[in-house]
């Protein structure tokens, strides 16, 4: 029986690999995109285990109108996977509180968005559910001078990245029949950071396509890189 996942902003990038890989795995992918022409050419691109769903992490009613299509489709989901999320904007002053909202907007509260819409399908599935966080995340890192994570300041996003890592520990509390864990994809080289990542899209996505099959029995609430742990 096949096992059906979601992801969200699926279209490209990290999203995309983990698509194509989750696919040759025997995964059903629900390619999650904000425009029906960019998840249609995606779906069209991965072949026949792929489905296009139109979803925007920023709009309630898009969120529960693509649960709904789901619901209606598959009745249940085994694996939802959170990608999508924006970076800071180009701005040497640092974010306005306007550019604060709209990061967390989408890289926090669309995850809060997706588990409220889909925790329901979730337990009728495997429940698995992956959100892609980041080093630049972890308080560990950051405050490591002699790692990359450490020399650069990105309030917005950082500041979101450490909160989906809480969202993950408490989500993982609330629903302990699930597995729910953050991943650092690592710096992967993709439209998102100019292809300046050293890290190919590929590896990028290893992490996330082994939390995507973790067992029944596998970890909860934890943090990991395609290496091992990662520090909160």
């Amino acid at each position: 029986m096949s096992t059906t996942t979601l992801i969200t902003g699926a279209n490209k990038g990290l999203g995309f690999e983990t698509a194509r890989q989750l696919i040759a795995a025997g995964h059903t992918v629900y390619v999650g995109a904000r425009s029906q022409a960019k998840a249609g050419q995606a779906a069209r691109e991965l072949g026949a285990n792929a489905r296009p769903l139109v979803i925007d992490v920023t709009d309630d009613a898009s969120v529960k109108t693509a649960a709904q299509q789901v619901e209606t489709e598959s009745g249940s989901l085994d694996v939802l996977v959170n990608n999508a999320g924006i970076a800071d904007p180009s701005d040497d002053d640092g974010p306005t509180g306007p550019d604060m909202l709209t990061v967390l907007d989408t890289n926090v509260v669309g995850i809060v968005r997706m588990m409220h819409a889909f925790a329901p399908l979730l337990q009728r599935g495997r429940g698995i559910v992956v959100n892609v966080g980041s080093g630049l995340g972890s308080f560990g890192r950051t405050t490591d001078l002699s790692r990359m994570e450490g020399q650069f300041a990105s309030p917005a996003y950082n500041a979101s990245k450490a909160a989906v890592s809480m969202l993950t520990v408490q989500y993982a509390k609330m629903y302990p029949e699930m597995r729910i864990n953050v991943v650092d994809p690592g710096f992967t080289a993709t439209d998102f950071n100019g292809n300046t990542g050293i890290q190919t899209v590929a590896e990028g996505a290893e992490a996330i396509v082994a939390a995507a099959q973790v067992s029944a029995e596998g970890p909860t609430g934890t943090f990991t890189d395609r290496q091992g742990d990662v520090p909160w």
